[in-house]
């Protein structure tokens, strides 16, 4: 092995530290999500009114762009290290599970409750100024979609301290069992043609995911061989490829996403691999000026840029459409010419105000839990509530009435996660 356990040891991720290279990517993943998102806003004015579609259906640039920005599963492998390495630092000052849990369900619900509160009232101002309900319903559909992300990053996190226990006493059984299954849930999709069965898979590949992480965490990856690893990434996009190929998954890893797939697994794996080959390199390159002012602005309000990302979408597309209108330009056709020529300045914008709205917003997600006492029973009620508040959203869509019921659900979790000790010992660090 060219790299021992011992020497990945001596990162920051497994000393007191912020680990520079993992935070660095973090940002990236999710500064990929809103350029991801941006480019799939679709904005038209004809006779009827204006129009919001999802200017990616049909495309050909679809499929290598997901191929780029397809961050989902690195993401969540990140989470899984951050997690395990956040818990065992609370672990080792005295910290429990339950500690750990209210900590993560505080800092991902708290913002959620003032994000989904913000649209049920901007819906509200919609209908009453008499926008036609159709577009209202969609801009409430368009809102909540990005929102399965929480409700299934709670439940890894939630699950987090007892499978990393697993994770400790038997590593490969633990991620075999959980990968077993999500493979299985994927081939009873495919061959009974029933695709609700592989919303099962919303658990199974991204808590695979969340496992991988573990192993980073541990210093297993790193301490591989650089063949080694180079060989897992290969193998990884050659089954990729295979898999394209056969039919058994979409070129579009954004369309494996809904429901998720065993495609995923094999993105996480081969940006696992390569993140622990370019480990280093990434390090250098994260304590430059640039990436790391990217770093510093990004990872303390990484869950309101995600919550908020959407809505500023959608109003940018609607100042577009009024724009439009009023003045009487037309909008360039989507995916013609002059569509792609104003595509850097749409970015550019949605960006720029993603920030913005992330700046003023982010002391929500920093804000300190209070002090109460917490029980197991509780917190695991914490985080199934907030989870049927998104499941509410996502399922029957976002309306001032779902939105209302979400906030009270929310609400609820929050109530029911409260913190034993000064503060959350994990609170701090958001995976």
């Amino acid at each position: 092995m060219t790299t021992t356990l011992a020497a990945t040891a001596a990162r920051p991720a497994a000393g007191s530290g912020r680990d520079r290279a993992i935070d660095l990517v973090r940002a990236l993943c999710i500064v990929g999500v809103v350029v991801l998102h941006a480019m799939m806003v679709g904005v038209g004015v004809g006779d009827a009114g204006p129009s919001f579609v999802n200017a990616s259906d049909g495309t050909w640039w679809i499929v290598p762009l997901s191929w780029m920005l397809q961050v989902m599963p690195l993401f969540f492998v990140i989470g899984g290290f951050s997690g395990a390495t956040a818990f065992r630092r609370a672990r080792a000052r005295g910290g429990d599970g339950v500690g750990f849990v209210a900590g993560r369900v505080h800092r991902l619900v708290l913002p959620a409750i003032v994000t989904i509160a913000t649209a049920g009232g901007l819906l509200a101002a919609l209908a009453t100024a008499g926008v036609a309900p159709d577009l209202v319903a969609l801009a409430g559909f368009r809102f909540a979609q990005p929102l399965w992300f929480l409700g299934v990053f709670l439940v890894c996190q939630a699950l987090l301290p007892s499978l990393l226990r697993l994770h400790e006493r038997a590593p490969l059984t633990t991620i075999g069992a959980l990968a077993a299954v999500a493979v299985a849930v994927d081939v009873t999709r495919m061959v009974s043609g029933v695709d609700p069965v592989g919303f099962l898979n919303l658990a199974f590949v991204w808590l695979t995911l969340q496992q991988l992480g573990f192993f980073l965490a541990d210093g297993r990856i790193d301490s591989l061989s650089r063949r080694t690893r180079w060989l897992a990434a290969g193998g990884a996009v050659a089954a990729l490829a295979v898999s394209f190929t056969t039919g058994i998954h979409s070129p579009d890893l954004v369309a494996n996403i809904n429901p998720p797939t065993t495609a995923l697994l094999f993105v996480g794996i081969a940006h696992t691999a390569l993140f622990s080959v370019f480990r280093g390199r990434l390090e250098h390159v994260a304590s430059r000026p640039g990436p790391a002012a990217l770093t510093r602005f990004v990872t303390p309000r990484a869950m309101t840029i995600y919550l908020w990302h959407m809505p500023v979408l959608l109003c940018l597309a609607g100042l577009s459409a009024a724009g439009a209108m009023l003045t009487g330009m037309p909008l360039p056709a989507i995916d013609g010419a002059w569509w792609w020529v104003s595509r850097p300045a749409w970015l550019a914008a949605a960006l720029l105000a993603t920030a913005i709205v992330a700046i003023g917003l982010a002391r929500v997600e920093s804000a300190a839990a209070p002090v109460f006492s917490a029980s197991a029973w509780r917190v695991g009620g914490a985080a199934l509530a907030g989870t049927a508040a998104v499941a509410l959203l996502l399922v029957a869509g976002t309306s001032v009435v779902t939105a209302v019921v979400a906030v009270a659900l929310l609400a609820a979790a929050l109530r029911l996660a409260r913190v034993r000790g000064a503060q959350s010992s994990a609170h701090a660090a958001l995976a």
